[in-house]
């Protein structure tokens, strides 16, 4: 079977070509898109295992830093859209894994909290965890994963504030 060229027949370069940006793949969203698939890839198997999906061990790991959080900023600690999150409480509820309430000042507000059996099943996947953490650890190089923990802690620092402004323009 013949490839066809992606070029034009009269010579020129293509149109993307032409668009005056950086590589695609050279761009810093992909570069991180890349890095992430290339992490959460050493993770899934070991999540499925105990029949979690990636967003639900978000959450379970959000919930078990704190003791209680309202819906509203886990969604914002865990980078979830409201209605996925709400999808994912139902199920993590169903399961019993969570626990949810009305808070006491706003009835409109709910509040979640990992159960017990939610701490449970977190101590059965830690220490799986904890060696693809190793692993990852091993080839990357302590140093180097210290290393790019904070700078991309100090990238998502210097860019806090850009483009707020206009987001909150949005808002109103």
């Amino acid at each position: 079977m013949a490839r066809r060229s992606a070029e034009p027949a009269n010579g020129s370069a293509p149109a993307a070509r032409q668009v005056p940006m950086r590589d695609f793949s050279r761009s810093l969203p992909m570069s991180l898109l890349r890095a992430r698939e290339a992490v959460m890839r050493q993770f899934r198997p070991s999540l499925r295992q105990h029949g979690l999906t990636e967003q639900q061990w978000r959450i379970l790991r959000a919930l078990a830093a704190i003791e209680t959080v309202e819906v509203t900023e886990l969604a914002r600690t865990a980078f979830l859209l409201g209605p996925s999150l709400s999808r994912i409480l139902r199920d993590l509820e169903a399961r019993q894994l969570i626990e949810r309430r009305t808070a006491k000042t706003d009835q409109r507000r709910s509040m979640v909290s990992i159960s017990e059996k939610g701490v449970k099943l977190m101590a059965s996947v830690a220490p799986s965890s904890e060696a693809i953490y190793a692993e990852i650890t091993r080839r990357y190089g302590v140093r180097k994963l210290a290393e790019l923990q904070e700078m991309l802690g100090e990238l998502e620092q210097s860019l806090a504030g850009l483009g707020a402004s206009e987001e909150a323009i949005a808002e109103e």
